[in-house]
Formats: C-alpha cells, sequence, structure tokens
C-alpha cells in the first residue's frame, strides 16, 4: 500500500506540473466547482446578494475525487442581506480552495441595487470586490526537474480582483449572468519561465418552480460556465420538494459526472443540504477515485412578519 500511494503522489506531482508549470501561459477553468449552486449562488454572482429578502448565511464543503491524494477540497463561507436603503444588498464571503500543494483564498464583498420591475419581477446589478491569496508549496512534491523558479515556496501571494453580475427573479423563475473575477492577472513573477493567468469565467443560471401540487414542486437548473481554452461546463439538476421540507433531485455534469442530490429544511430557517457526485469519464472507474461528496448548511434570519409563508427553493 506504501508503494502505491507512492506512485500514486508522483503521478500527482507529475501532472501538477505538466498542468501548471509548463514554459508558456496556461488558461483554464480556475473557480472552485460546486455541484449545489443553487444554495450557493452569491459565490459566483454578486447581484444575488440581498435577494433573499433577509440576512442569509451559508456553509459549503467539497471533498472531491475522494481516496486521491491532494485531490481538490473546497470550504466557503458566505453571508448576504439587504441593507438600510432601499434595494441595496450587501454580501462577505471567503472561499478556500486546495489541491495538491497549492492553496487558494478569496476573500470577496458583493454589493447589489435591486429595480422592481413588475408586481413580482426584480432586477438586480452587482458589483464584487475580490482579494486572492495563492499558497504554492514545492517543498511537498517530488522534484523531477532543476528549474530552479520552482524551488522556493510561495506565501500569501496577493492579488486584487473585481467582478460584476446581473440578477432577475420572481417569486418561481431567476436567471443570472455573472463574471466574478474580470481581471486577467498573473499569479507568479513574470521573470519566471513560466505563468498561470487567471482567466475571466462567464456564468450563466437559471431556474424555475412548478407548483406540481399543494404538496409538491419540481425545480429544473441550469448552470453554464464559459472560460477561454476550456469545454463549456454545463450542469443541469432537476429537484423535488416535497410538503416544503424535503428536498430529493439529481444532476448531471456535461461529459464529466452525475449526481445526487438530498436537502431537508429542518424549520423554515435551516436547511442542510447533501450531494455525491460520480465521475462519468475513465477517472471515475480508477481504483483510487471514491467519487465527490458536499455538504451545505443555509441559516436564514427569516422575518416573523415577512412576506415568505413557506421556504424559498432558490
Amino acid at each position: 500500500m506504501k508503494n502505491y500511494n507512492t506512485y500514486i503522489k508522483k503521478i500527482g506531482a507529475i501532472l501538477f506540473f505538466a498542468l501548471f508549470f509548463q514554459t508558456y501561459t496556461i488558461q483554464s477553468q480556475q473557480d472552485a466547482q460546486y455541484t449545489q449552486y443553487m444554495y450557493n449562488t452569491v459565490s459566483v454572482n454578486p447581484a444575488y446578494a440581498g435577494s433573499r429578502g433577509h440576512m442569509s448565511i451559508a456553509g459549503l464543503h467539497r471533498s472531491q475525487w475522494l481516496g486521491l491524494e491532494g485531490a481538490p477540497t473546497t470550504q466557503t463561507l458566505n453571508v448576504h442581506t439587504p441593507i438600510g436603503y432601499r434595494g441595496l444588498g450587501l454580501g462577505l464571503s471567503v472561499v478556500s480552495d486546495k489541491i495538491g500543494p497549492t492553496s487558494e483564498t478569496n476573500l470577496d464583498v458583493d454589493f447589489s441595487y435591486t429595480l422592481q420591475t413588475s408586481r413580482e419581477g426584480k432586477l438586480s446589478f452587482g458589483l464584487k470586490a475580490s482579494a486572492n491569496l495563492l499558497d504554492v508549496r514545492f517543498s511537498q512534491l517530488d522534484q523531477f526537474t532543476t528549474d530552479q523558479s520552482l524551488e522556493q515556496d510561495i506565501d500569501n501571494r496577493f492579488s486584487p480582483n473585481i467582478g460584476a453580475g446581473v440578477y432577475y427573479h420572481t417569486n418561481k423563475f431567476y436567471l443570472g449572468l455573472s463574471v466574478p473575477r474580470i481581471l486577467e492577472t498573473s499569479h507568479f513573477d513574470s521573470a519566471s519561465l513560466s505563468t498561470a493567468s487567471e482567466q475571466m469565467n462567464f456564468y450563466f443560471i437559471t431556474g424555475y418552480v412548478w407548483d406540481v401540487n399543494p404538496f409538491l414542486k419540481f425545480k429544473p437548473t441550469l448552470l453554464t460556465k464559459m472560460v477561454q481554452g476550456a469545454p463549456l461546463q454545463v450542469d443541469l439538476s432537476a429537484n423535488f420538494m416535497f410538503d416544503d421540507q424535503f428536498i430529493l433531485g439529481a444532476a448531471y455534469r456535461w461529459d464529466a459526472a452525475v449526481s445526487a442530490l438530498v436537502g431537508f429544511h429542518v424549520s423554515n430557517e435551516l436547511l442542510i443540504g447533501i450531494a455525491y457526485d460520480r465521475e462519468t469519464t475513465d477517472l471515475g472507474s480508477a481504483a483510487f477515485n471514491d467519487g465527490s461528496f458536499e455538504i451545505v448548511l443555509r441559516y436564514d434570519f427569516v422575518k416573523t412578519r415577512g412576506n415568505l409563508r413557506s421556504p424559498r427553493f432558490f
């Protein structure tokens, strides 16, 4: 088993160098990936901040490719709320993303302004200001190169960024378009032989809630993510809510994974959601890959005299 783990570690090191430290600029999908994106919308669209009509706090943990040493893990914590002046929203988020010897932390502040476009429709515009801290532990890798630029660890490399988004919703429908990171910053020194530039990720998200009967709601959702130099990512999901409490659903990530989703409203305020992904690629059949696991907790400070009579489905 020890030799097997060493073998996997060496493969991981080779892949890491191949993907991140070639002698040219790399363009790839770099934002954290979520299966339960419908409960974590503010992480990808700043215009969502305050749209729930009350303060909302959510925490999410994702472990990807369980069983593979150095596989990606993500933790997010966000809080957002309407503030004083009518139509304004504010959000704060912390996202920690780790893969192999690299770790990134994003600190985000979201601002939104909402216009009432009809009796039920609301259109929100959002701005995101973020700070990125990057750590790379080259010392944790088996060295396969004598490149001097890879001999020193990178500690808390700071880079600022901005983002923007629009979000429209009614009581049953929502649609959003966003770019969480607009500035295409370079993570490594320009003097080094290699760079990894952060590209703009474009997100489109939409969903609709059907009342099948008084006790059953059905909500299909769609998330697409596009970035130059990487295939288009498409996430489709279908969720059913029973008696405004229990949620059961399935999701499909195009040419990548299938997922099962379960959620439960412990009360009108507290939601617990769990998702499990299984890769549909060759990686899914690997002996060291036991799938990906995700859990989310969300607490809404629902006002007793508010206009929300039951937990909102998005």
